[in-house]
Protein backbone atom coordinates (compact mmCIF):
# COMPACT_ATOMS: atom_id res chain seq x y z
CA UNK A 1 0.00 0.00 0.00
CA UNK A 2 0.87 3.44 -0.47
CA UNK A 3 1.82 4.11 3.44
CA UNK A 4 3.94 1.17 3.63
CA UNK A 5 5.85 2.75 0.43
CA UNK A 6 6.34 5.75 1.82
CA UNK A 7 7.11 4.13 5.61
CA UNK A 8 9.64 2.44 4.01
CA UNK A 9 10.82 5.07 1.87
CA UNK A 10 11.23 6.70 5.54
CA UNK A 11 13.17 4.20 7.18
CA UNK A 12 15.77 4.74 4.42
CA UNK A 13 18.81 6.59 5.26
CA UNK A 14 19.20 8.50 2.36
CA UNK A 15 17.91 11.55 3.54
CA UNK A 16 20.29 11.47 6.63
CA UNK A 17 23.20 10.66 3.74
CA UNK A 18 22.02 13.95 2.38
CA UNK A 19 21.89 15.95 5.64
CA UNK A 20 25.80 14.40 6.12
CA UNK A 21 27.04 15.41 2.51
CA UNK A 22 25.13 19.10 2.70
CA UNK A 23 26.92 19.91 6.25
CA UNK A 24 30.40 18.93 5.16
CA UNK A 25 29.76 20.30 1.70
CA UNK A 26 29.29 23.63 3.68
CA UNK A 27 32.22 23.05 5.67
CA UNK A 28 35.17 22.39 3.91
CA UNK A 29 36.85 25.31 1.80
CA UNK A 30 36.79 23.16 -1.66
CA UNK A 31 34.52 21.53 -3.45
CA UNK A 32 34.12 18.13 -2.73
CA UNK A 33 33.40 15.36 -5.05
CA UNK A 34 29.22 15.42 -6.10
CA UNK A 35 26.90 12.85 -4.93
CA UNK A 36 25.24 12.21 -8.10
CA UNK A 37 24.26 8.46 -7.54
CA UNK A 38 22.25 10.17 -3.97
CA UNK A 39 20.78 13.24 -5.57
CA UNK A 40 19.17 11.12 -7.92
CA UNK A 41 17.80 9.04 -5.29
CA UNK A 42 16.30 11.42 -2.95
CA UNK A 43 15.15 13.61 -6.48
CA UNK A 44 12.91 10.17 -6.73
CA UNK A 45 12.33 10.41 -3.18
CA UNK A 46 10.66 13.57 -3.40
CA UNK A 47 8.72 13.06 -6.06
CA UNK A 48 7.27 10.12 -4.53
CA UNK A 49 6.64 11.56 -1.45
CA UNK A 50 4.84 14.63 -3.68
CA UNK A 51 2.51 11.96 -4.85
CA UNK A 52 1.95 10.29 -1.72
CA UNK A 53 1.10 14.03 -0.12
CA UNK A 54 -1.27 14.70 -3.22
CA UNK A 55 -2.95 11.20 -2.89
CA UNK A 56 -3.52 11.29 0.63
CA UNK A 57 -5.50 14.92 0.51
CA UNK A 58 -7.92 13.21 -2.28
CA UNK A 59 -8.45 10.08 -0.17
CA UNK A 60 -9.00 12.29 3.29
CA UNK A 61 -6.48 10.63 5.26
CA UNK A 62 -6.17 12.67 8.72
CA UNK A 63 -5.27 16.24 8.15
CA UNK A 64 -2.50 16.43 10.33
CA UNK A 65 -1.01 13.07 8.88
CA UNK A 66 -1.18 14.88 5.67
CA UNK A 67 0.53 17.73 7.42
CA UNK A 68 3.38 15.64 8.58
CA UNK A 69 4.29 13.56 5.70
CA UNK A 70 4.45 17.18 3.76
CA UNK A 71 6.80 18.56 6.39
CA UNK A 72 9.02 15.38 6.13
CA UNK A 73 8.76 16.27 2.11
CA UNK A 74 9.70 20.28 2.56
CA UNK A 75 12.34 19.39 5.12
CA UNK A 76 13.88 17.06 2.42
CA UNK A 77 13.30 19.49 -0.64
CA UNK A 78 15.20 22.11 1.48
CA UNK A 79 18.05 20.04 2.02
CA UNK A 80 18.45 19.10 -1.55
CA UNK A 81 18.41 22.53 -2.45
CA UNK A 82 20.70 23.82 -0.19
CA UNK A 83 23.33 21.03 -0.53
CA UNK A 84 22.96 22.29 -4.56
CA UNK A 85 22.95 26.09 -3.34
CA UNK A 86 26.27 25.48 -1.52
CA UNK A 87 27.80 23.57 -4.39
CA UNK A 88 27.06 26.28 -6.92
CA UNK A 89 27.92 28.72 -4.68
CA UNK A 90 31.64 27.31 -3.98
CA UNK A 91 31.76 26.84 -8.36
CA UNK A 92 30.79 30.80 -8.65
CA UNK A 93 34.14 31.42 -6.01
CA UNK A 94 36.12 29.12 -8.00
CA UNK A 95 35.16 30.33 -11.41
CA UNK A 96 36.05 33.97 -9.78
CA UNK A 97 39.21 33.38 -8.23
CA UNK A 98 40.53 31.27 -11.41
CA UNK A 99 39.24 34.31 -13.52
CA UNK A 100 41.28 37.09 -11.13
CA UNK A 101 44.36 34.48 -11.75
CA UNK A 102 43.94 34.01 -15.08
CA UNK A 103 43.36 38.09 -15.34
CA UNK A 104 46.58 38.63 -13.68
CA UNK A 105 48.76 35.69 -15.31
CA UNK A 106 47.36 36.84 -19.05
CA UNK A 107 48.97 40.93 -17.54
CA UNK A 108 52.11 39.35 -16.73
CA UNK A 109 52.48 37.21 -19.96
CA UNK A 110 51.05 40.18 -22.24
CA UNK A 111 54.07 42.61 -20.32
CA UNK A 112 56.69 40.18 -20.83
CA UNK A 113 55.77 39.71 -24.39
CA UNK A 114 55.72 43.24 -25.13
CA UNK A 115 59.24 43.95 -23.72
CA UNK A 116 60.54 40.85 -25.26
CA UNK A 117 58.96 42.01 -28.58
CA UNK A 118 60.50 45.59 -28.43
CA UNK A 119 64.07 44.11 -27.78
CA UNK A 120 64.16 42.02 -30.32
CA UNK A 121 63.03 44.87 -32.80
CA UNK A 122 65.81 46.42 -31.58
CA UNK A 123 68.25 43.77 -31.79
CA UNK A 124 67.02 43.13 -35.01
CA UNK A 125 67.06 46.63 -36.58
CA UNK A 126 70.57 46.95 -35.62
CA UNK A 127 71.83 44.18 -36.68
CA UNK A 128 70.32 42.57 -39.65
CA UNK A 129 67.52 45.01 -40.94
CA UNK A 130 69.90 48.41 -41.79
CA UNK A 131 71.94 46.03 -43.93
CA UNK A 132 69.40 44.86 -45.81
CA UNK A 133 67.62 46.89 -48.78
CA UNK A 134 65.27 49.46 -48.06
CA UNK A 135 62.20 47.57 -48.96
CA UNK A 136 63.08 44.47 -46.80
CA UNK A 137 63.86 46.81 -43.67
CA UNK A 138 60.61 45.88 -42.08
CA UNK A 139 60.06 43.03 -39.18
CA UNK A 140 56.44 42.54 -39.73
CA UNK A 141 55.74 42.57 -43.60
CA UNK A 142 58.17 40.69 -46.25
CA UNK A 143 58.55 43.62 -48.63
CA UNK A 144 57.14 47.28 -48.55
CA UNK A 145 54.91 45.94 -51.19
CA UNK A 146 53.00 44.34 -48.98
CA UNK A 147 49.33 45.70 -47.61
CA UNK A 148 49.36 43.62 -44.58
CA UNK A 149 51.18 42.41 -41.73
CA UNK A 150 52.11 38.80 -43.47
CA UNK A 151 55.41 38.09 -40.99
CA UNK A 152 54.14 37.90 -37.89
CA UNK A 153 51.56 35.26 -36.24
CA UNK A 154 49.18 35.94 -33.47
CA UNK A 155 49.54 33.29 -30.60
CA UNK A 156 46.03 31.82 -29.48
CA UNK A 157 46.94 31.88 -25.59
CA UNK A 158 44.20 29.41 -25.05
CA UNK A 159 46.17 27.23 -27.22
CA UNK A 160 49.96 27.12 -26.08
CA UNK A 161 49.52 28.21 -22.92
CA UNK A 162 50.51 26.04 -19.92
CA UNK A 163 49.69 26.98 -16.33
CA UNK A 164 52.00 25.04 -13.31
Amino acid sequence: TVMDDYETLISTTDVELLKKAWRNEKGAPEILQFEDALVKRIQEQIQLMEENVEEFTHISIDPLTVSLYHMDLNITQFLLRSYLRIRLLKVDIIYYSTSLVLDSIFGRIYKQNFNCTDAMDIHLQSSVLTKLPENYQSILKQSLMSEEDDMGTQIIFATFLILF
